[in-house]
């Protein structure tokens, strides 16, 4: 009886440790920055069962759209961080990301145009970045 409480009381705190710190999908326990990303997410979420099917249908993206919440969170704290890069950083590096992704197109054959202009290395996988950086860093002197 002694062996089966043991073995009952380690399987409670073994199952409760990772409950208490999910993991991101990286294998990290989240740092719980996410607290106004998660506010928002909940208020634009609602209470109606309407207003929590939209937010599903919007977010979610698997097949009973589960993970919408989740999505929803990881969007808006993305977007935030990238608001605050921007303010610490190269305010026009957004823009400059639409200046690079709008001149790389679509097609195969612009694609391919695209990395052999801005492309350095084997693959030329890096010519999105170096177009980003080149634009960025031209505007920065620009503002000088």
């Amino acid at each position: 009886m002694k062996k089966w409480f043991v073995a009952a009381a380690a399987l409670v705190v073994l199952v409760g440790i990772p409950a208490a710190y999910p993991a991101s999908p990286n294998g990290q326990a989240q740092s719980g920055d996410d607290g106004a990303a998660t506010k928002a997410c909940k208020a634009e979420r609602g209470t109606t069962t309407q207003s929590i099917d939209a937010f599903k249908n919007k977010y979610g993206t698997n097949k009973k759209k589960a993970n919408a919440f989740g999505k929803c969170v990881s969007s808006k704290s993305k977007d935030d961080d990238e608001k605050a890069q921007g303010d610490d950083k190269n305010e026009g590096s957004s823009s400059a990301a639409k200046a690079c992704k709008a001149e790389r197109g679509t097609t195969s054959q612009s694609i391919e145009a695209f990395k052999n202009k801005y492309g350095t290395n084997k693959n030329k996988a890096n010519a999105f970045g170096k177009c980003v950086s080149g634009k960025s860093t031209s505007k920065n002197k620009d503002n000088d």
